[in-house]
């Protein structure tokens, strides 16, 4: 039986695509292996795909604690800046492949896809896009943290009934704007919740914020990553300084502080950061030929950037991947 792949957008269907003009989330299901093709999905109600992600979900082992770190996922990934929604949807399936098939699958994923214009030059009214899609995806976010309570209660009158699957997220460059405003808002909008992690593991890839996203220092709790950081479990940034993209975009439209994506996190003098938040320099782990280093971190050609994202998103602790040469020290 062929695997499913999921998608939530809120492009606006037009003429066999997804567009890239901002309209209510539509959601999508397809057991075709080509993703980029919209005419090989199927478009459901909200309450139908919930039900197919949930039975799903309800398919994976139920397994002890001592073997969480095998535990399967229901991974939200939400991509960077794109020309296309054909060109989101490949990213999507190149992350599918490496990481969500064949007997060593981490669980299911889930595309979220939002307009993005994606040119160099358009990184101005991306972002403006970026904020304005933030709304949409805490929506999504929403449903899964109730979820997640649900299946809490559920557990706690018989532990058979625990869920079945971890909650992660990918994002990659400007994705991460979108999730920083979107899991603000969530943040916020669950009246700032410590009763569960929503996101067990987040990755942060060449991503497109402030580098002090995450800094405590001025007004403890009131930072732009507030959201982030207390409702995930553990955050991992990934960054390079040879991403050539996220330094154009600080030249275009960012002034006094650095892309996290591309210098890591803000460890100057007078800087707190959350004991739960670390990064990682890639710059090794992608070759050094690679053509398009912005996105190369998913490629086939770095397969020690893929290997630490699984490893990462199954939960192994941060000095074990670095004394393993996982993650570089």
């Amino acid at each position: 039986m062929a695997e499913l792949s999921f998608m939530i957008s809120n492009r606006v269907p037009q003429d066999g695509d997804l567009a890239n003009t901002r309209g209510p989330l539509t959601f999508w299901i397809t057991d075709n292996e080509d993703v980029q093709t919209l005419s090989n999905w199927n478009s459901v109600s909200a309450d139908d795909f919930k039900a197919s992600v949930l039975k799903a979900a309800d398919s994976f082992p139920l397994l002890p604690g001592e073997q969480q770190e095998d535990q399967k996922h229901v991974t939200l990934f939400v991509h960077g800046y794109n020309n296309t929604w054909s060109d989101a949807a490949g990213r999507y399936q190149s992350v599918v492949s490496s990481l969500f098939r064949g007997d060593s699958s981490l669980g299911l994923c889930i595309l979220f896809t939002w307009p993005s214009a994606g040119a160099a030059l358009d990184y101005l009214p991306d972002r403006e896009e970026a904020r304005q899609s933030a709304p949409d995806l805490a929506l999504v976010l929403d449903e899964f943290y109730e979820w997640l309570l649900t299946k809490q209660k559920a557990a706690a009158r018989n532990p058979d009934n625990a869920c079945k699957a971890k909650t992660s997220i990918i994002a990659h460059s400007m994705g991460n704007y979108v999730l920083q405003e979107a899991m603000a808002l969530t943040w916020n909008r669950k009246n700032q919740p410590l009763l569960v992690s929503l996101v067990s593991q987040l990755l942060m890839v060449a991503a497109d914020v402030d580098n002090d996203i995450f800094d405590d220092s001025d007004v403890p709790g009131k930072n732009d990553g507030d959201g982030i950081a207390n409702l995930t479990y553990r955050v991992t940034a990934l960054y390079t300084g040879r991403d050539p993209v996220l330094g154009m975009s600080a030249g275009l439209k960012h002034f006094g502080k650095r892309r996290l994506g591309r210098s890591g996190l803000d460890r100057a003098p007078g800087k707190t950061l959350p004991d739960n938040v670390w990064d990682v320099d890639c710059s090794s782990l992608i070759p050094s030929d690679a053509s398009e280093i912005h996105s190369s971190y998913f490629d086939a050609t770095s397969p020690g950037s893929l290997a630490l994202m699984r490893q990462v998103l199954r939960g192994i602790d941060r000095k074990v991947l670095t004394n393993q040469g996982l993650a570089p020290s």
